[in-house]
C-alpha cells in the first residue's frame, strides 16, 4: 500500500513565529524529504502575486486581496502540494486557507468558504500570543512593514480574534502553541505533538 502523504500548516498573526516553526520543523523532518512551502508565493505565479499583495504599495479591494490569495494558493496546491501528497511526502506550509479565513473573514468582514478542491491540512499549529509583541518583533528587527503588518492594531486584533473561533471550532485538527515561548520549546511541543502521527506513517 502506498505510504500516505501529511499536510501540516503553521498559522498565526503577524510576527508569532510561524516562519521560524515552519524552517525547524522542516530541518528536523530533513531525512523524509518533506515539501516546504510558503504563503503567498511558493510558484512563479504565486511569488509575482505576493510582490503585488505585499509590495507594491498598491490600493486593493478587499474581495480582490481575497482572490488574489485564493489564486496564489491555487497555483500552489496545482504545483506543489497535491502531487507531493500524492506521492506520500509530508508538506509543511508556512499559511495556509486559515489565513484568508482569518485575515479576509474575520479581520476584513467578507464572507469566506473552505472550496472543496483545497486539501484539509491534518494538523494546523496556531501560534498564540499578543499581537502587539508579534509587531514589535518585526520592527526590532529592523524589517521593512508590508502592506498587511501595516494595518491599524484593531485589525490585528481581530485576526487573532478569528483563529481563537477557528482553532475552538476544530479542536481536532489545531494545537495550540504559546507564541511567547522559546523558540525551542515551542520546537519540541510541535515535536511531541507529530511524533505518534509520524509513527504511523512510516
Amino acid at each position: 500500500m502506498a505510504r500516505r502523504g501529511l499536510f501540516i500548516t503553521f498559522e498565526g498573526t503577524e510576527g508569532s513565529g510561524k516562519t521560524t516553526q515552519a524552517e525547524l520543523l522542516g530541518e528536523w523532518l530533513s531525512s523524509r524529504d518533506p515539501v516546504a512551502v510558503r504563503e503567498p508565493g511558493g510558484t512563479e505565479l504565486g511569488e509575482q502575486i505576493r510582490d503585488v499583495l505585499l509590495y507594491k504599495g498598491l490600493e486593493i479591494d478587499p474581495e480582490a486581496e481575497m482572490y488574489l490569495f485564493m489564486a496564489s494558493r491555487r497555483q500552489l496546491i496545482a504545483e506543489a502540494i497535491a502531487p507531493a501528497l500524492a506521492a506520500g511526502q509530508i508538506v509543511i506550509a508556512d499559511r495556509y486557507h486559515d489565513s484568508t479565513l482569518a485575515y479576509q473573514g474575520g479581520a476584513r468582514g467578507l464572507p469566506t468558504v473552505w472550496p472543496p478542491t483545497f486539501p484539509r491540512p491534518e494538523i494546523t499549529f496556531l501560534l498564540e500570543g499578543p499581537v502587539e509583541t508579534g509587531l514589535s518583533r518585526h520592527e526590532q528587527a529592523g524589517k521593512a512593514k508590508d502592506r498587511m503588518e501595516k494595518e491599524a492594531i484593531e485589525f490585528h486584533r481581530k485576526v487573532a480574534e478569528a483563529y481563537d473561533k477557528l482553532a475552538a471550532a476544530e479542536p481536532n485538527r489545531f494545537v495550540r502553541l504559546d507564541a511567547t515561548g522559546s523558540r525551542d520549546k515551542i520546537h519540541l511541543e510541535v515535536r511531541d505533538h507529530l511524533n505518534p502521527i509520524l509513527e504511523k506513517i512510516k
